[in-house]
């Protein structure tokens, strides 16, 4: 409740001079409270009820009563309000109402706050409510910020006008829930309050969520929300410099999110602590970072836990990390459940694994479902993870989506493998992309398998990469004759995708790379290719690059690729082996190669190499 309502203290109404050397320490109030009660002993109503404040702000009730009451009684509005004030201190709130209501008849605004607060705690929200507005419509501003908070407790929309004007008199909690309500009203993909979930790099769902209202566009509601945070930060709120630092942080303003951060930690607020830490760990500083997060943890922040788990688990500390994994579970997050899951199937502990990954997606928590899922198909239990699968993609989970579609695919169920494809790919799955663009290559929908093979491509996967420069090669017009002087040649679309993927492994794609350095007379650049596709194990590589070796006059290196290419199942290879050892009159090992060749075909070569192997026989038995 408010002391003293309209009035402060006698120097206020210039009727004493304010002396210009008055001591800071303490004795200037004396010398004010000695004056005070000078002139109330003279008979002033008004010292008299600045008297009594004084003394019932100080907790003097026995002291103040008696004052308040005689300046009461001789029409001090602000004595009844601080009247009312003492007695509801004193457990009379009934008889403290009576004096409320004279007070506020008589135009005090804090004593119609005081008297719409009686009545709402007594359930009279009609009567509440007219004494409130009488308060908040006098710029009162916990009248006005009450009478927001039951407006908004209806739903009624005028709550937001009261909420801004008690915001507008420097009401702290009326400026953090005018924000609040800016960002509810503000179109956000992420509409969370702060540290809802679980760890950020704990191993879970990220429960550190940004804060929504983080537009910055000048004028948008997101802007404002911003503003009233920062004014309520500025007069200690601790959850509202909480917001204000993710905003910050997710801005990128890292330094002024880590001053509001401590700001918030500093005055308890255990979210801050967390957050503060991993600004610290993604700044480097781990030791500090798990200094606030052991504070957080402390304090009961899962998320917090969870965070200290995770560092002891890449620390090698396996048995710490699980102390703070259960500290997670215990403060109700989730994601403690999940990471023990994680820790325990690190540890080849699969039955450990399979309880907590259990709790946790009987929790709700839907990348434990999928991990229980996988972990249920690992064991052969594909009827056993189909539901934890479905029930982790419908959840939204993006691998469980893709997984499905692998589980429907293994089974020969293309059509029903398809649709959820194409969810995880919507999702920006890259290997779901891929799956999406084979399936549309095999459709015969070119363009729908190029979008999608791109989106893969993009995501980083080799073999979307390969495929996309497949489709583009395949559009290629024949290259122009040139009559004079020396081919230019520059590199098309479809040649840089080819080189993409060569440069992440891809093999097929290293072979095609080398043919085209070929083809254009770059020997060096095909022999590069070909050799790395080749000690990667692929055998047209090695093919290749015996054909360019020979070229080349190094017959006896060719050779040993083409042996390498023949016996990984490559027929011209073999056939090349046979007629090399042919030539070189080493005929039963030619014929012994030219057998091979027969074998592993294609068709035109078997022949070839039946030919060659009747010669050699009979060139043997002659």
């Amino acid at each position: 409740m408010d002391v003293m309502g309209d009035k402060a203290t006698l120097l206020d109404t210039g009727r004493f001079v304010q002396p210009s050397d008055r001591d800071e320490s303490g004795d200037g109030e004396v010398v004010d409270e000695a004056r005070t009660r000078l002139a109330a002993q003279a008979g002033d109503v008004e010292a008299t009820s600045v008297l009594g404040a004084m003394l019932l702000r100080r907790g003097d009730l026995d002291g103040a009563e008696p004052l308040l009451r005689a300046a009461t009684a001789e029409g001090d509005r602000a004595a009844a309000n601080n009247l009312g004030v003492l007695l509801h201190q004193r457990g009379y709130t009934d008889e403290a109402a009576g004096w409320w209501r004279i007070a506020a008849v008589a135009g005090s605004a804090a004593a119609a706050h005081a008297l719409g607060r009686y009545h709402r705690e007594r359930g009279d929200e009609p009567a509440a409510e007219y004494w409130l507005r009488q308060s908040a419509e006098q710029g009162h501003a916990l009248g006005a910020y009450a009478l927001a908070d039951l407006l908004e407790h209806r739903g009624d929309t005028a709550a937001e006008r009261w909420m801004r004007s008690a915001a507008e008199r420097g009401h702290r909690e009326a400026a953090y829930r005018l924000a609040r309500a800016l960002d509810r009203q503000a179109p956000h993909e992420d509409e969370r309050e702060y540290g809802a979930g679980g760890g950020r790099g704990a191993g879970g769902d990220n429960g550190v969520a940004s804060a929504p209202g983080t537009s910055g566009v000048p004028g948008s509601p997101g802007n404002e929300a911003e503003q009233w945070y920062r004014q309520a930060a500025a007069r200690g709120h601790q959850r509202a410099a909480l917001q204000l630092g993710a905003i910050l942080e997710k801005r990128g303003e890292l330094k002024e999110a880590g001053r509001w951060y401590l700001t918030s930690a500093k005055d308890g607020e255990a979210r801050a602590a967390c957050a503060l830490g991993f600004l610290l760990r993604d700044a480097g500083d781990t030791e500090s970072a798990a200094v606030w997060w052991l504070r957080a943890a402390q304090d009961g922040d899962g998320n917090a836990a969870n965070a200290l788990g995770a560092l002891h688990a890449e620390r090698g500390e396996t048995q710490t990390a699980e102390r703070w994994y259960r500290a997670a579970m215990d403060a109700g997050d989730v994601n403690g459940a999940y990471n023990l899951g994680l820790l325990c199937a690190e540890q080849t502990r699969t039955a450990q694994a399979e309880q907590w990954y259990r709790r946790a997606a009987y929790a709700g928590h839907r990348e434990a479902a999928n991990a229980l899922a996988v972990l249920l198909l690992q064991g052969g239990d594909a009827t056993g993870a189909e539901p934890w699968f479905s029930k982790a993609a419908e959840a939204g989970s993006v691998d469980a989506a893709f997984n499905l579609g692998i589980l429907f695919a293994g089974r020969g169920d293309e059509g029903v493998a398809l649709p959820w494809y194409e969810r995880a790919a919507a999702a920006g799955h890259t290997e779901a992309a891929l799956q999406v663009g084979i399936a549309r290559l095999r459709d015969g929908d070119e363009r729908e398998a190029e979008r999608h093979l791109r989106c893969a491509a993009g995501g980083g996967s080799a073999e979307a990469a390969y495929r996309l420069a497949s489709v583009l090669d395949a559009r290629r017009p024949p290259a122009p004759a040139h009559e004079l002087g020396e081919q230019v040649h520059e590199k098309t679309e479809c040649e840089e995708w080819y080189e993409r993927a060569a440069s992440q492994g891809h093999r097929r794609a290293q072979v095609r790379v080398g043919m085209l350095a070929a083809a254009r007379g770059d020997v060096v650049e095909a022999a590069r290719w070909y050799r790395e596709a080749a000690e990667a194990g692929s055998r047209n590589g090695a093919f290749n690059l015996g054909l360019l070796l020979a070229r080349e006059g190094s017959e006896p290196e060719a050779a040993v690729w083409w042996a390498r290419a023949a016996d990984a199942g490559h027929g011209r290879a073999a056939l090349r082996l046979a007629l090399v050892y042919a030539r070189r009159g080493e005929l039963a090992e030619g014929q012994r190669w030219a057998d091979r060749a027969v074998t592993l075909g294609p068709r035109e070569v078997s022949e070839r190499a039946a030919r060659l192997r009747d010669a050699l026989r009979q060139e043997l038995t002659a």
